[in-house]
């Protein structure tokens, strides 16, 4: 609903403005504004609300001002969204959807909260769901990519048990380039009302944190959500101790500790990639090394080459050793490097290849913390 009221001025037409929606939300009030540069309409309403915008008519005459009165805005008729697997996956000449992220060299996570909306909206089903987060976990596996996880969000309004039987009978994924998280989250809408949202988007940020922070060596795990108000479920001890050896990461409230998430797994059934720092500095360090040795390109490949490629790569990797990463009290205790003729015969120089063969002592998390209590008695000989 649009109200207008003249407001009278000898040099420029002013009006007041108010817009409601509903007998629910507060109006939007705007007094003595007008199309100039001072109180300009636009600007006004934009300082006011989030959710309107207003355009001004530039090519109306300058004598033209609004109609005073009360005016009902009709919403337009609502159009049938057909959502398809497929919009999601997307193409990668068209650089839309998953698979437009191939051009993103830098992007170390992928997530996509917009799935499960879709899901609530009955837009898409749950096999359909699962068909999309088998395309984000693909497209981080690629071969020549290798550099990012998928963060995936459990589908709405599932309790523990739903949760288990979906990761375990249904979905059943099974890398080292996926985590999930359970469960949703509340936050505070754009209309300041509770709204509940998968996590994904927020994990994401605590990764992003935790890396700028401690690095990505450090499991992203028992750091706060921030602008979580609540859970959607409250998940207890017995729950997370059901979840977690099955990859569900929990995300659980504390007293007097905030929302914390509270499991650092990948969903890989290797004990070698349990742990998503492990896979995510492993990503890091290949990464790394992948940019700075660019220059080895076209380079005589002997025994100089390999000589110059091992100090660059042990320089580097002792960095990473001295940050905390590797597990070891020296640097050969914590990373081997091997580039010489034992990885690089001849039949292999002749195909123009290169090998550097990277050995890493990663850091694990402490995922439980033991205490052993022993009792002493007192007693004489």
């Amino acid at each position: 609903m649009i109200e207008i009221a003249e407001e009278q001025t000898p040099a420029e037409p002013r009006f007041n403005l108010e817009i409601s929606v509903g007998q629910d939300t507060d109006p939007v009030i705007v007094s003595n504004v007008g199309l100039g540069p001072r109180n300009n309409i636009e600007e006004m309403v934009r300082r006011r609300s989030k959710l309107v915008t207003v355009a001004v008519d530039r090519h109306a005459s300058a004598g033209d001002v609004p109609m005073t009165g009360t005016f009902a805005i009709e919403a337009p008729k609502l159009v049938e969204v057909q959502v398809q697997v497929d919009h999601f996956k997307g193409d990668r000449r068209e650089q839309s959807g998953i698979n437009g992220l191939a051009i993103a060299e830098e992007a170390t996570m992928v997530c996509c909260p917009d799935l499960m909306a879709a899901v609530q909206q009955g837009w898409l089903d749950d096999l359909q769901a699962k068909a999309v987060q088998l395309a984000m976990i693909a497209h981080c596996e690629d071969a020549f990519r290798r550099d990012r996880i998928a963060i995936l969000d459990p589908l709405p309004g599932q309790d523990v048990q739903q949760v288990l039987e979906w990761r375990t009978q249904i979905a059943n994924y099974d890398s080292a380039f996926a985590a999930f998280y359970y469960p949703w989250i509340t936050i505070t809408g754009p209309d300041g009302k509770l709204l509940s949202v998968p996590p994904c988007g927020h994990i994401a940020g605590v990764y992003a944190r935790s890396d700028r922070e401690r690095g990505v060596h450090k499991a992203p795990a028992n750091e706060v959500l921030r602008g979580v108000i609540e859970l959607e479920s409250q998940v207890g001890h017995e729950d997370q101790a059901m979840l977690n050896p099955e990859g569900i990461n929990c995300i659980r409230a504390f007293p007097g500790r905030g929302i914390r998430i509270w499991g650092g797994r990948t969903l890989s059934s290797d004990p070698q990639w349990r742990y998503i720092n492990v896979r995510r500095l492993f990503n890091f360090v290949e990464k790394s090394i992948e940019r700075n040795t660019q220059w080895v390109v076209f380079e005589p490949n002997n025994h100089d080459l390999w000589a110059r490629v091992k100090r660059d790569v042990t320089a580097f990797l002792t960095t990473v050793w001295r940050s905390g990463a590797l597990f070891g009290q020296n640097p050969s205790e914590a990373f081997q490097v091997i580039c010489d003729e034992s990885n690089n015969p001849s039949e292999e120089r002749d195909l123009g290849r290169l090998y550097i063969d990277i050995g890493l002592a990663a850091v694990k998390p402490a995922e439980f913390v033991v205490f052993r209590f022993q009792q002493i008695t007192g007693g004489g000989e």
